[in-house]
């Protein structure tokens, strides 16, 4: 949100969608049943700094952090809020003066406040007493599923024909009678049930799945606003991070670029299952990125979070729970929580049979990780951890040509004895050494480290690498 942008919503004074409240020196506790009542409704803007005529009073700017802290505290707070829900805060300059804006996305849950059901109109906020009230909202939010949330004001438009063109790539792939290939863009979002009538509006309007596999970028910021998938490597910098992909493109371009990012900071480890030869690490985490993109639940601001560590991959998004706990091949109920997008995905070949995602997890990574299994953990936040081994890697003989795999200790039997005849050797000369890749000798040296193998004397440059003989 650009402040230009938010002086343009603040024009439009309170109503249905759009909240000020003052909140000068202390957060105005009121802000949370207009939370509860974006919630419940339709979602909805909200200024903390602003008078309900929309006039620009300001929020004390040794006061900004702390009311900040304590939004996101309480809407985490189950004595509170439930369920609880994660939103981000932005503080602004408008008109020389501090404001804290953020956007409140309508759920798919019922959520109280205190205990208190809130609801929205024109009038504001108003509690829902009645058993009937309460019951009208359950029944209300039983039937959406986010995904079928329809936007009137955007149509084919909006969307990004090379989307199309990928997804008509992978069919093509899997299948080259397919019916979608012969079909026009429009007859394949038809066919797709991606364009639904609006039940409030009467008007038809592309679903938020259409936009969300389709839409081009402004489609995708009119509808969705907090939407982003963040790809972090964090082998050696765990502070910040190595390196970084910040998604904000429909998912038809941001499948393949999640799985470049993969294969470019993970060790691959071929295998083979019968007479077919395939990557453990892309038959692993192919599932891990389709899980994260189509078991997502896309109402909410929570950043979702693809991360590489130095021996695991931690995967996190916000989420609808069906089972809560941690879940194994005896625990797990498959339930697509998007059908609509794993509809498409699914016409390509990538997604197949309800739960084989996790069967898959399940049956590869103790292959790939020395015989670890994966973590997968289903409550607000739903989370994944594959476990993996960084130095399975090629290696290279004197003839430069690559030989199979080194275990473990081999690697650091070579970085070892390449240390005792070169302590000043080089990154790169371990590099040429080994076949790694820059990340990969990292992770190898950090280790070794770790473990009081070697130890580095004196800075980056300069310095010498020593071997701690046992």
């Amino acid at each position: 949100m650009t402040p230009d942008k938010l002086k343009t919503i603040i024009a439009q004074k309170e109503g249905t969608e759009i909240e000020f409240k003052e909140s000068k020196d202390n957060l105005a506790r009121k802000v949370y049943e207009s939370i509860c009542a974006f919630l419940n409704r339709k979602g909805g803007h909200v200024v903390l700094g602003a008078k309900d005529n929309g006039e620009i009073v300001g929020v004390n700017p040794a006061k900004v952090q702390e009311q900040m802290d304590q939004l996101a505290k309480d809407m985490n707070n189950p004595q509170l809020f439930k369920p609880t829900y994660y939103l981000t805060y932005e503080p602004m300059d408008i008109d020389g003066k501090k404001i804290i804006y953020f956007y409140v996305p309508e759920s798919t849950q019922a959520h109280s406040y205190k205990g208190i059901y809130y609801d929205r109109n024109q009038d504001g906020d108003f509690e829902l007493r009645s058993t009937e009230q309460i019951a009208n909202l359950f029944i209300r939010k039983s039937k959406m599923k986010t995904e079928d949330r329809v936007y009137p004001m955007l149509g084919m438009k909006d969307l990004d024909e090379e989307a199309f063109d990928e997804l008509k790539r992978g069919i093509r792939i899997e299948n080259s009678k397919h019916p979608w290939l012969n079909l026009s863009n429009e007859e394949i979002i038809r066919s797709g049930e991606l364009i639904a009538i609006d039940p409030e509006t009467g008007k038809e309007g592309l679903t938020l799945a259409a936009i969300l596999l389709f839409g081009n970028s402004h489609a995708i910021a009119t509808a969705l606003p907090t939407y982003r998938i963040d790809l972090l490597c964090r082998v050696n910098d765990t502070e910040l991070y190595d390196d970084r992909e910040l998604l904000s493109c429909n998912l038809l371009k941001a499948y393949p670029i999640m799985m470049d990012f993969i294969k470019k900071h993970l060790p691959e480890q071929p295998y083979i299952e019968g007479i077919q030869r395939f990557s453990l690490r892309d038959k692993i985490l192919r599932e891990v990125a389709l899980n994260l993109i189509i078991h997502r639940e896309y109402s909410s601001a929570y950043p979702t979070t693809f991360t590489i560590y130095r021996d695991r991959i931690v995967t996190e998004n916000w989420n609808i729970p069906y089972v809560y706990g941690t879940i194994n091949l005896q625990t797990m109920r498959p339930h697509r929580k998007n059908p609509k997008i794993a509809n498409v995905f699914s016409q390509m070949g990538i997604v197949e049979e309800l739960g084989s995602g996790i069967r898959k997890m399940f049956k590869y990574t103790p292959l790939y990780a020395n015989g670890k299994e994966p973590i997968i953990e289903e409550q607000d936040v739903y989370r994944i951890e594959i476990p993996y081994v960084p130095t399975l890697l090629p290696t290279i003989d004197e003839s430069g040509k690559k030989t199979g795999k080194k275990t473990g200790k081999e690697l650091e039997d070579v970085i070892k004895e390449a240390i005792r005849k070169d302590s000043s050797i080089t990154i790169q000369e371990f590099q040429k050494l080994t076949g790694l890749s820059k990340n990969g000798i990292w992770n190898v040296l950090n280790r070794m480290k770790e473990q009081n193998k070697i130890k580095r004397i004196g800075p980056d440059k300069g310095g010498h690498w020593e071997v701690v003989e046992e």
